[in-house]
């Protein structure tokens, strides 16, 4: 059994959604509120498995909301339930705390997808949503946990220089290079001898 608090400033909405979730047994909404502060109230008394909450409310707003809510109960899953499509709630989501994101425009299915999705541990996101930002700040941070020299030999990497033309070039010994990568590879999640030499080349400009 899933146990839900809806935190939404149309009551309509809520109704609606309550309409919905009674014909199915395995979701059970054990509150309902209209403000941010009313979700905390609910949250901190009855401790739902996931909170699906919308961002814009009256009293304390979802983004402020989410980050009490993880900082208190960090088991708790919460889903922004929303029609903001914007980049910038979306980043500020994610930094409170939520696990996925989904517009109000969406099926029953579709939301009940969702919460199985972050009550399993993965995220989810609208289908509908653009989230190329994502991937460039997956990429900001791949490159920012490399240090100097692997930055370097990566720029080497993508410019063809095997690990022995790399070894004379920075008058290091062979291993100290073979080093370098299999550390690049783990701090960058890389499988497989060509998965470095594939990078090197998509990010060469960027370093």
């Amino acid at each position: 059994m899933i146990t839900l608090a809806i935190a939404e400033d149309h009551q309509s909405l809520i109704d609606g959604l309550s309409l919905l979730f009674q014909q199915e047994s395995n979701f059970e909404i054990i509150g309902k509120a209209n403000n941010g502060e009313e979700l905390l109230e609910i949250v901190r008394l009855k401790q739902p498995k996931v909170v699906l909450t919308d961002i814009r409310m009256p009293k304390i707003d979802g983004i402020a909301a989410t980050k009490i809510i993880k900082s208190e109960f960090k088991h708790i899953k919460v889903l922004a339930f929303t029609m903001f499509d914007q980049q910038e709630a979306i980043q500020q989501m994610l930094a409170a705390g939520a696990s996925g994101y989904i517009l109000k425009n969406s099926g029953l299915n579709d939301v009940k997808l969702a919460i199985e999705t972050v009550m399993s541990g993965e995220q989810y996101f609208d289908p509908s949503l653009n989230l190329s930002f994502l991937e460039e700040e997956k990429t900001v941070q791949k490159k920012s946990i490399l240090s100097k020299t692997e930055k370097e030999i990566l720029h080497l990497i993508s410019e063809g220089k095997t690990s022995s033309h790399i070894a004379e070039i920075r008058f290091c010994s062979v291993s100290t290079v073979e080093t370098h990568r299999k550390n690049m590879m783990r701090k960058l999640d890389l499988r497989g001898k060509g998965e470095l030499l594939r990078y090197a080349l998509e990010k060469k400009y960027d370093f």
